[in-house]
């Protein structure tokens, strides 16, 4: 018999107003955002108080929650302001903060009252003594650092009652924590207080003097070694995860679009259906689960730190080992039942005879190909053009909001059997 398991919250990222409302129709139970002032995500499309506004509104017409990521490390001047900032958040409706600088939490906790606080990653907590010690400042959840380890997760949820947070997919960061400044000295931008560059990521070599005396191999430049970390996903593990007692499932992407939102949070939240419905019904989708997630742009996947530490195949230094196999060309604006038209916003290069995949909330998506492609001038063979409104004939029901991608137009490796070369989008 199934044990009465707490189901855990699907937390899901929200760079803009348009991917949150994704995320939480796709089956998010809350969203963190982040601000304009703050947080890590500078180049994120971050939340004016206005949109944050129409944010909370829409979440609580869907039994949503929206937290706010204000977790940057504050120099002398930077806390200036956020005691008005974090009553604004509180009377807008924001439902927590995730804060990792001392002073700021202190300055939340004294002059915006009732405004819950959850500690960040970026303050690495990695004990249950850590954990009691933010219990007692008057937070009601943690989100453990990365690098904490399932039997490490299994022994902390035992010690303590504090809610946990946990990531589950996304980038993993080569620092301990994403406490990292390669950023700040490689192009001036502090990594801390929002600015990270992902210098990690940049392609790096070794080099005997003089200079530039590389060659290519058969026109192409090789592919440089760099620190870049593959992505974490734990979506084969979430009993593991429900079990040992996790509060919120937590996803990276801010700046992912709405093709990765919508899928993983998607994937997630069926995956938590079927476990707590039964292990048996979990391990019968469980490979369909994975095969969806590998339908949008990621890095490879691993599960990070917590069944073993990651060593160098955790990382990406070259071909990749596996990669996505479709590209997002477009949205369902509406559908006419009687016609049996779609009609479609296009987001990439879509013609006629492509086979398309439509998905949408629920884990919904059935395979046909276009037919009958035209805009309102006529029929075409072939749309170039972002944002063009289309029509095409499809044989089943599809809803406003469903997603489309095409297969086999993801990302393309041209590596030879030495593994160097590069990786193209078709």
């Amino acid at each position: 018999m199934q044990k009465n398991y707490t189901r855990p919250e699907v937390l899901s990222p929200a760079g803009t107003l348009e991917k949150l409302k994704v995320a939480i129709e796709y089956g998010a139970d809350a969203v963190y955002i982040g601000g304009q002032a703050y947080g890590l995500r500078s180049r994120a499309g971050n939340f004016t108080f206005e949109e944050m506004a129409e944010g909370v509104a829409f979440a609580r017409e869907h039994g949503a929650k929206v937290y706010v990521a204000a977790n940057m490390v504050t120099h002398e001047g930077n806390e200036k302001g956020a005691g008005e900032w974090f009553r604004t958040l509180r009377d807008i409706g924001i439902s927590a903060v995730i804060v990792s600088d001392p002073a700021l939490i202190a300055i939340c906790a004294a002059e915006a009252p009732g405004l819950p606080i959850h500690l960040s990653t970026q303050s690495s907590a990695t004990n249950y003594e850590t954990l009691e010690f933010w219990k007692n400042q008057g937070l009601e959840r943690v989100v453990l650092a990365r690098e904490v380890s399932m039997e490490e997760l299994a022994e902390i949820r035992k010690h303590t009652d504090v809610e946990i947070e946990a990531f589950v997919h996304g980038a993993m960061c080569i620092s301990y924590s994403g406490r990292c400044v390669l950023s700040n000295y490689m192009s001036m931008r502090d990594a801390n207080r929002g600015g990270c560059s992902q210098s990690c990521r940049w392609k790096y070599d070794l080099y005997d003097m003089p200079f530039g005396q590389r060659k290519s191999i058969e026109g192409q430049v090789e592919e440089e070694f760099s620190m870049s970390a593959v992505d974490m996903s734990m979506i084969e593990h979430i009993p593991d995860m429900i079990e040992n007692g996790v509060n919120s499932l937590k996803i990276e992407g801010r700046m992912k679009s709405i093709h990765y939102v919508s899928t993983v949070s998607m994937v997630y939240k069926k995956a938590i259906d079927a476990y707590l419905e039964s292990p048996e019904t979990f391990e019968a989708i469980k490979q369909e689960l994975v095969d969806e997630l590998w339908k949008v742009a990621q890095r490879e996947l691993d599960t990070g730190f917590y069944y073993e530490t990651p060593d160098e195949n955790k990382q990406l230094f070259g071909a990749r080992r596996k990669i996505p196999e479709y590209k997002f060309v477009g949205e369902v604006v509406s559908f006419d039942s009687e016609t049996m038209v779609a009609t479609i916003r296009q987001r990439n290069v879509i013609k006629k005879g492509d086979v398309i995949e439509f998905y949408g909330p629920g884990f919904r998506h059935y395979e046909t190909t276009v037919q009958n492609l035209r805009n309102d001038e006529g029929p075409v063979d072939r749309a170039p053009n972002p944002m063009e409104i289309l029509y095409i004939d499809v044989p089943q029901a599809v809803e406003p909001g469903d997603m489309i991608r095409k297969s086999g137009a993801g990302l393309i490796n041209l590596y030879s059997e030495n593994g160097k070369a590069q990786t193209v989008r078709a």
